[in-house]
């Protein structure tokens, strides 16, 4: 078994913002550097840790995490819409042997996945079914959060499973954040029409998504201009964090609290927890090396926008 990884921020944005020229170049310059490390380790087997945004899990069941034995694109952004290839049998390998290391996790057997899950497969591979691909949802955007510390044992028990699959190269994908605050609703402060779709909103209308779409859309123009009303992006939080992660040592994540975080980085920061459980399924191999890195705040896609590539060092 050999492991590898790759971080990256996503972005509903990437197809509906215009940056300036030279910061469009250089994201896409990062993602051809971490296409290049994929394509040169050539996997066998992908475990995805994503968020999801009120596109397939919902306040009716909100779980911390969940294992996906099989999972559905839903479509949004233009995303792929339409099944993943999931190794149904190791994902159930995958999630008995969670259990049995006391991590809580739920299981889904028709996960519905958004962007958030699509984008980094579709950058990466050119599609959402060409390497088996095994969908771990960590939420990132829904109240209450478990602390960071389960987050990272919760990747750090991954690993030890992967790390019993031995004629597997295996790549960690952790997609989201890093500072970033767009509208999402937040259920206390939602109204009527906004908590019914937070409670169960599966499956809107085109019209319904499409409006959804646009008010994301219209609060990056404003941000960009510099009036709308969401949190700053940070970008001394965001290195500071990604620094962290290339250490090895994830212990100082365990100290972020939810409260501070959406404080400092915005309520969608949550989203790193996809890149911490990430980090720590790969340092569950032993020690690790950081082939690539690129950091830009981005304002036209609303996103301290991230990408780092590594793989274990032995």
């Amino acid at each position: 078994m050999t492991l590898a990884l790759v971080t990256m921020s996503h972005s509903p944005l990437l197809d509906y913002a215009e940056p300036p020229a030279e910061v469009a170049g250089a994201v896409q310059g990062a993602f051809a550097a971490a296409r290049v490390f994929v394509e040169d380790y050539d996997p066998t087997l992908v475990v995805s840790f994503a968020p999801d945004h009120y596109n397939g899990f919902f306040y009716d069941l909100m779980p911390p995490f969940c294992i996906g034995y099989q999972a559905l694109g839903v479509g949004d952004y233009g995303t792929t819409e339409g099944p993943l290839n999931v190794p149904a049998e190791r994902a159930e390998r995958l999630a008995q042997w969670v259990a049995e290391r006391d991590i809580d996790v739920a299981i889904s057997r028709r996960m519905e996945v958004d962007h958030g899950a699509i984008q980094p497969l579709e950058i990466l591979f050119g599609g959402i079914d060409t390497v088996p691909t095994i969908p771990v949802f960590v939420n990132g955007v829904a109240e209450p959060f478990v602390t960071m510390r389960r987050v990272r044992r919760l990747g750090e028990t991954i690993g030890g499973f992967l790390a019993t699959l031995k004629d597997e190269r295996v790549l960690v994908v952790g997609s989201g954040g890093l500072s970033h605050d767009p509208p999402v609703p937040q259920w206390a402060t939602a109204g009527e029409a906004a908590r019914a779709m937070l409670l169960n909103g599966r499956h809107p209308t085109a019209a319904a998504r499409d409006a959804r779409q646009q008010r994301v859309i219209d609060t990056a123009k404003a941000f960009t201009a510099g009036t709308a009303a969401i949190r700053d992006l940070n970008p001394e939080w965001d290195r500071a964090l990604m620094a962290t992660l290339a250490s090895g040592d994830l212990s100082p994540v365990d100290s972020m609290t939810p409260r501070q975080m959406a404080e400092d980085a915005g309520n969608s920061a949550h989203e790193v927890r996809t890149w911490v459980a990430a980090f720590s399924a790969l340092g569950a191999a032993g020690p690790y090396e950081v082939e690539h890195s690129f950091y830009r705040p981005i304002r036209e896609y609303i996103a301290g926008f991230g990408v780092m590539a590594a793989r274990s060092a032995a």
